[in-house]
């Protein structure tokens, strides 16, 4: 194991949260099987790194109770409805914009529907990163957040925001803007509540 993931996985673990070390996202999906089991209501977040690694047609396939926030033609009541059903799952699960190699999650959320249930709701969440989200320290995270990951998810979105068609962050006031929330998860109260899979391979932005 890389030195810099052995020692966010043992962080991870001062602060009350678990970190799992796997090779490739073939082996995440049978991860993720132990770790949620048959009958689970399962809630998940927007999240490039999951739907890269096959998660949300996993869930789809398997014997889970699914919130799903893609089914074609929701409308707007109705995926808030399944916003606040997150609260209530079993299990939520979503990507994270960095995690700090001290053991801390860092995310940018534009209507908080994501970051949300990491902080309170769900009896598990499970953050899935690929190794591109590690940083040093937590200004790194910040930097990443807002100049990697937030200019390429409001394009993926299609959104008009400057970001987009200047590849980087100028803290803008547009009514699109989705660096909204700015959320920091330094620890928990509830051992292992938090289970980070952190996977030895780009994924995700």
């Amino acid at each position: 194991m890389d030195k810099r993931i052995e020692k966010t996985v043992r962080n991870l673990k001062r602060h009350n949260m678990s970190g799992y070390y796997i090779e490739n996202k073939d082996n995440l999906l049978s991860l993720l099987k132990e770790l949620i089991p048959p009958g689970a209501t399962v809630g998940c977040g927007d999240s490039v790194t999951l739907e890269e690694a096959g998660v949300f047609d996993f869930i789809r396939q398997e014997n889970y109770h699914f919130l799903d926030k893609f089914k074609p033609g929701l409308s707007k009541e109705e995926k808030r409805q399944i916003y606040l059903q997150n609260f209530a799952a079993d299990t939520f699960l979503t990507g994270v914009n960095a995690i700090t190699t001290d053991g801390r999650l860092f995310n940018i959320d534009g209507n908080g529907s994501r970051v949300a249930p990491m902080l309170y709701g769900p009896n598990q969440v499970i953050v899935v990163a690929g190794i591109n989200k590690l940083t040093d320290t937590l200004e790194d995270a910040i930097t990443r957040a807002r100049q990697t990951a937030a200019p390429l998810d409001a394009r993926r979105l299609g959104k008009s925001t400057p970001c987009t068609s200047l590849n980087r962050c100028i803290d803008c006031s547009h009514k699109e803007r989705i660096c909204n929330d700015f959320v920091l998860i330094s620890g928990q109260f509830a051992a292992n509540r938090i289970k980070v899979i952190l996977i030895n391979e780009e994924l995700g932005y």
